[in-house]
């Protein structure tokens, strides 16, 4: 009698334990953030970022 319930309290003990680290993993689903490796700000943005009046710094066909 007292080996079964002390095999009670091991499978609820592992199924405690199962669960927790079940819980702990993350799914990513929907869309993709974009981050800055995949396409650069457009110079209008980048201008308003840093302050400046022009855009012409940052718009690569501009530079003189």
């Amino acid at each position: 009698m007292k080996k079964i319930q002390n095999s009670r309290y091991i499978v609820i003990i592992l199924i405690a334990v199962f669960s927790i680290s079940l819980s702990n993993c993350s799914v990513g689903i929907g869309t993709r953030s974009r981050t800055s490796s995949s396409k650069s700000l457009p110079p209008g943005q980048a201008k308003k970022i840093t302050g400046e009046k022009s855009a012409k710094r940052y718009a690569p066909g501009q530079n003189k």
